[in-house]
């Protein structure tokens, strides 16, 4: 239940500032407070993000052998890289079909999941929207979201078998970008291959990059903000009446479940010198992180910050990121969840809270809710 979602960093938070946090045997401090975060994402010469395969609490070399771009790459080159793919991540505030596209997704997601009794919500329904909303950013053909679909929740770590799918993901690129080289068109993987940077084409390494991080770093953010909207609207049903009095009320409870959901515990940054943080020293080299979460339950900003209050406003979360490397891919979010929470007041009476697992993520110095394994409810459809 959302009751669950407890925040585990509000008295470290309250006392420091920090969590010191030991993660694979490293110590890694996580800046608490929303302003210390903002301050920190913006200077990225002292906290770098030039770390491939570092840029999550835990390493990734397991499951990928490319630097995400442009995640893991500081200015000035991470302005450029970036500059390639924006066309791609503005397409939903600019295009006006882009809206009808991901409705049209959902209405035919919401048919599908409506035929079970009760119905699951996790790969039920919020992992086919995402895949298929995927394919509309992207312009592939609906049948590639299928596939996407078999890969699970999470691309690196979610195979039916127990083996991190990350060379799946790679190899699955790969494919696609040599398919594009002899079949050109306007979708994601053309486009890279025509992309060009500092006079030349992208590397093969380089356009890899940016599909890891197109297909991994959105993918469970967006799937475990609806499956915990589907419990909340479940455990709280006045809260579509609430939804429904006002269209503002769609954009306020969207940017809220954002903030509240925080499905990303952290991104990390080196440090290329020795730094001071707070009463600690890390050394050259060493990571320090970002935890989104403890920011957006931040005391000192948020009234009752423990609470969901759909029509919250101002609202200056940081479940985007923030700073050079605010997420590319958030107008897509957005007006996904938008979107589906539109669809559930449409389309939905009331729904019922059968069952729900909630998906903990268990570190050594601290554990938190980061969405549901499953969520089942029943429905009854307006």
């Amino acid at each position: 239940m959302m009751s669950a979602n407890q925040d585990p960093f509000k008295k470290d938070r309250e006392d420091s500032g920090v969590h010191t946090a030991r993660v694979d045997g490293e110590t890694i401090p996580l800046i608490l407070t929303l302003r210390e975060i903002r301050k920190t994402a913006k200077d990225w010469q002292t906290f770098s993000s030039d770390n491939p395969l570092m840029c999550v609490l835990h390493s990734e070399a397991h499951v990928r052998t490319v630097r995400q771009l442009p995640l893991e790459i500081d200015p000035p080159a991470h302005t450029e890289y970036c500059s390639i793919v924006e066309p791609i991540f503005k397409r939903p505030k600019s295009d006006p079909a882009y809206a009808v596209a991901i409705e049209r997704i959902i209405n035919q997601a919401l048919d599908q999941w409506f035929q079970a009794n009760e119905p699951e919500a996790v790969r039920g329904l919020a992992l086919p929207i995402q895949c298929h909303a995927l394919a509309v950013l992207l312009q592939m053909p609906e049948a590639a979201a299928h596939e996407w679909i078999s890969w699970g929740v999470h691309v690196f770590h979610d195979r039916d078998d127990g083996n991190d799918a990350g060379p799946v993901l790679e190899a699955y690129t790969q494919k696609q970008f040599e398919r594009a080289k002899e079949e050109p068109g306007n979708d994601f993987f053309s486009i890279l291959n025509e992309a060009e940077i500092q006079g030349r084409k992208l590397s093969m390494e380089e356009k890899q990059g940016y599909a890891n991080v197109t297909f991994a770093g959105g993918r469970d953010t967006i799937i475990n903000t609806l499956s915990s909207i589907v419990a909340y609207v479940a455990e709280y049903p006045e809260s579509l009446h609430f939804l429904r009095e006002d269209e503002q009320h769609l954009i306020t409870a969207t940017e809220e479940f954002v903030r509240y959901v925080s499905p990303l515990t952290a991104i990390t940054r080196k440090c290329p010198h020795s730094t001071a943080l707070h009463d600690q020293t890390v050394a050259a080299g060493g990571r320090i992180g970002l935890c989104w979460p403890s920011a957006n339950r931040d005391e000192d900003v948020f009234d009752q910050p423990d609470k969901v209050i759909l029509n919250r406003k101002p609202n200056p979360h940081v479940g985007f990121g923030f700073g050079p490397h605010n997420c590319l891919g958030a107008p897509h979010a957005r007006l996904v969840i938008r979107s589906f929470l539109k669809q559930l007041c449409n389309r939905i009476e009331t729904m019922q809270l059968i069952e729900a697992t909630p998906k903990v993520e268990q570190e050594e110095t601290f554990s938190r809710m980061s969405g549901y394994e499953s969520v089942t409810v029943r429905v009854t459809p307006r």
